[in-house]
């Protein structure tokens, strides 16, 4: 008896996860990354600690959406490679839920792990305490987006010659409202003005490509395994 769609999705996002399990260099290396861009800002524009706090939400964004590009390579190259993802598209569960599978492991591997990194890296760049859940709740909703931007830019770029370097070209531009949004909503909160409308823009951003990123990932899929 074939398994139901849900208990295939689940299947792929918890083998993708003990993946990154037994191969923690991706999550360990974009976590790193993160902390130590981050940490370069106040050697190169001095300790003032008023301009840290007004560059904070920037440094922050910034360094999450490049954090966030380093494992999407190998998000399905590797697997591209070996021949599993061929086994995947023969799972029985249609590519666009295969790409979105990926697409949220990539997310508990590397967005929920920078999200965690946020906090530190915030305090030590002088934002207010009070601000830090506006901050963590703008990233929660951005680093979705980005691995949904992400997991569509890799799978179009799949089995490009020099996919590596097509692959941020892509989502770059493609990233900038979230960034936007997100660098904004910190901001306004700083200020005293309303950060609500920012962050309302950067979930309607998230439904958004919900259900268009999975769609064509997966016609990426498709037509890198044909």
């Amino acid at each position: 008896m074939q398994a139901s769609l849900p208990a295939l999705l689940a299947a792929v996002i918890g083998r993708d996860l003990r993946l990154a399990l037994r191969h923690g260099a991706d999550t360990l290396g974009a976590v790193l990354f993160f902390i130590l861009a981050g940490a370069l800002f106040p050697l190169a524009l001095g300790p003032s600690p008023d301009l840290l706090r007004h560059m904070a939400p920037g440094i922050v964004w910034v360094c999450a959406l490049l954090a966030a590009l380093l494992p999407l390579d190998r998000l399905f190259g590797s697997e591209l490679e070996d021949g599993s993802l061929d086994q995947l598209m023969l799972s029985g569960l249609p590519p666009a839920l295969v790409a979105l599978a990926k697409m949220i492991a990539h997310w508990l591997t590397t967005g929920l792990p920078l999200l965690l990194a946020a906090a530190p890296l915030a305090i030590m760049l002088g934002l207010p305490l009070p601000v830090l859940p506006i901050l963590l709740g703008g990233l929660a909703l951005g680093t979705a987006v980005l691995s949904l931007i992400g997991g569509m830019a890799a799978s179009i770029v799949l089995g490009a010659r020099r996919g590596g370097v097509l692959l941020p070209l892509l989502v770059l531009p493609l990233a900038t409202p979230a960034l936007i949004f997100g660098a904004a909503a910190l901001d306004a909160a700083q200020t005293g003005l309303s950060w609500r409308p920012d962050l309302e823009l950067l979930g309607a951003f998230l439904a958004g490509a919900l259900p268009l990123c999975p769609l064509a990932a997966g016609a990426g899929l498709r037509a890198a395994v044909e």
